[in-house]
């Protein structure tokens, strides 16, 4: 697959406004590719917006977010690359199984399905919203403390308090439900074969320092794939934390999937 017109679709996870794609967009368009960020459903344009009203968003989960946006990969033209953090990167998994994406990348994914390691920051961070049953059907903020806890644990005071006034929104609980209590349930949202062969390549990501989807989360899943014959590997970046799509050495990640892409989907 050669990059000049192959889109890409940019997948973000809880917490994070879609312009926190903004960079990965404009490079992406720079290296020939056709890039694009949706929101998630009920999703409003602004941070500021979002912040005022986030009942549009309230109770979607993982399905209905993943039926989103295989909507918009149906529409284009030819299938997409994905690529979605947290979130966004068990969306970008699914996608994948269902056929409608051509590569996928998982950048510090949100568990699928028979994860089992629960690493204490983990639920530390997933408690935010777990800790009262009714969050299900609402929303959930961060405040400026759990944000630099979950996310930016690496960075500097000023940075963090940057990118929270930047990029962060109150976000659906229920895909935290829903994946905190996948492997007791037999039809969970969070479910992908990873036994499908059929699939094109994946790239999953660890952070070394990442609270909220701690290493140990992305390596299960990599030993889940192992039974597929289709391409599946896995980048550890050792040093970064949960907001190593949007901090200021974003580049360096983005870079590395470039590079894979580039290996992997001629």
């Amino acid at each position: 697959m050669e990059p000049a017109g192959t889109p890409v679709v940019f997948v973000h996870g809880l917490w994070l406004h879609y312009t926190s794609w903004d960079n990965w967009v404009d490079l992406f368009r720079s290296t020939g590719y056709e890039p694009l960020a949706p929101p998630w459903p009920g999703e409003p344009a602004t941070v500021a917006e979002s912040r005022t009203d986030p009942a549009p968003m309230a109770g979607h989960g993982v399905g209905e977010v993943a039926d989103h946006y295989a909507g918009i990969a149906k529409a284009l033209a030819t299938r997409p690359v994905v690529v979605g953090h947290s979130f966004g990167g068990l969306i970008a998994q699914i996608l994948l199984d269902r056929g409608l994406a051509a590569a996928a990348v998982a950048i510090d994914a949100a568990p699928i399905k028979g994860v089992l390691p629960l690493p204490f920051s983990s639920l530390k961070v997933a408690s935010i919203a777990l800790r009262n049953p009714a969050n299900r059907t609402r929303t959930v903020a961060l405040t400026p403390d759990q944000f630099r806890y979950g996310f930016t644990n690496t960075r500097t005071a000023g940075e963090s308090a940057e990118l929270y006034e930047r990029y962060t929104m109150p976000s659906p609980a229920r895909p935290l439900f829903q994946a905190a209590f996948a492997n007791v349930n037999p039809n969970a949202a969070t479910k992908v074969d990873t036994r499908n062969s059929a699939r094109g390549p994946l790239l999953l990501t660890s952070g070394g320092q990442d609270h909220t989807v701690a290493s140990a989360i992305p390596r299960a899943a990599y030993r889940l794939y192992r039974h597929a014959n289709a391409v599946t590997e896995l980048k550890d970046f050792p040093n970064r934390d949960h907001s190593l799509v949007l901090n200021g050495d974003w580049r360096e990640v983005a870079d590395a999937v470039l590079e894979w892409l580039a290996r992997n989907t001629a």
